[in-house]
């Protein structure tokens, strides 16, 4: 059975790549857009010279390059998506590159198995109560045009996906991620909080910061892609989470020192409701970044539980004490 992963080359794609190859997958097809550096996968060829690593170079947005790369395919990895850009880019590569894929699939393997990587930032937190804890069954993002680019492009994608599945019937799981991080990954997540003209605010504070270490993301997804029912999701995050502030401040004394200000949740909503206020009042003079739905659901304190994720049986292959200092050593290194 030949199993595709679109985004294969990226931060998340290649450590899926990878954890697949582990557990015994011989067949894959690692799809990427023109352009991207493919260096890893080129060295995983040599590290497992029995399996048929097949590197296909085009972009979902293309159908004919859509239902090229699905040809053959029984399992989908679906990881390809944009973290930032322009919003028509974001857009494009999150939901139309998803639409296209979902076409090719049911014109040329409707059969084909469909685990959608996701992200924790579709949850409508905002609409949650002060402590409670996001499960599978915690609300969508109602409003998502009120948050950012990136979410309303995971909340899009997310539907079409679920809603083509109804219509069409391919079997489908969907994990959501926290943060996901380690060596060639991000340092300080917007979790934690903003640089803003040089000062780093911390607004995260007593918030459980919902890590994933890349390795312990690719095993628990590839664990999801091979045992996991049809038709659930699964939040991911790693065991013992340190709070936003704690992580700042080990940031701090082991790989750069910054200058940071601490800004409880309390303030900052109500400061936000001033800001909300002279954002209409000057009709969008000042960037609506900090206004009171994006402040809540960015920041409100909530709890966060991976049990469904332990009822597969994964266990988490890099406790987060070691893997928090395997990134901190590589930020060090390459200066933060």
């Amino acid at each position: 059975m030949k199993v595709l992963v679109t985004g294969s080359n990226g931060f998340t794609g290649t450590a899926v790549v990878r954890k697949l190859l582990e557990r015994g997958e011989r067949d894959l097809r690692c799809m990427a857009r023109p352009g991207g550096r493919w260096s890893q996968l080129e060295a995983m060829r040599k590290d497992y010279p029995d399996a048929n690593i097949e590197v296909f170079v085009g972009n979902l947005v293309n159908q004919e390059d859509a239902e090229r790369a699905m040809e053959g395919v029984g399992v989908v990895y679906h990881l390809a998506t944009m973290m930032r850009g322009a919003p028509a880019d974001m857009f494009l590569n999150a939901v139309v590159a998803s639409q296209k894929l979902i076409a090719a699939l049911v014109k040329v393997s409707p059969k084909a198995r469909v685990v959608l990587i996701s992200s924790f930032a579709v949850y409508g937190i905002g609409q949650m109560r002060s402590g409670d804890t996001v499960t599978e069954e915690s609300p969508i993002e109602p409003n998502p045009d009120k948050r950012d680019v990136y979410t309303h492009a995971k909340v899009w994608q997310e539907k079409v996906f679920w809603e083509a599945r109804k219509q069409h019937g391919f079997p489908l799981v969907v994990v959501r991620p926290g943060v996901i991080y380690g060596p060639g990954g991000g340092a300080l997540a917007s979790k934690i909080g903003m640089d803003i003209f040089g000062l780093f605010v911390d607004f995260g504070g007593k918030n459980p910061l919902p890590l994933a270490y890349v390795d312990n993301t690719a095993d628990a997804i590839v664990l999801v892609g091979q045992k996991a029912p049809d038709g659930e999701a699964y939040n991911l995050y790693d065991d013992d989470l340190p709070t936003c502030s704690d992580y700042l401040s080990r940031y701090k004394r082991e790989v750069k020192s910054l200058r940071s200000l601490r800004i409880p949740f309390p303030v900052m909503a109500q400061l936000s409701k001033v800001i909300s206020w002279y954002v209409d009042y000057s009709e969008g003079q000042l960037p609506p970044a900090f206004t009171s739905y994006k402040v809540a659901a960015m920041w409100k304190y909530v709890k966060v539980d991976n049990g469904k994720l332990k009822s597969l049986g994964w266990k988490q292959p890099v406790p987060t004490e070691e893997a928090i200092g395997r990134a901190f050593a590589y930020f060090r290194e390459h200066g933060g």
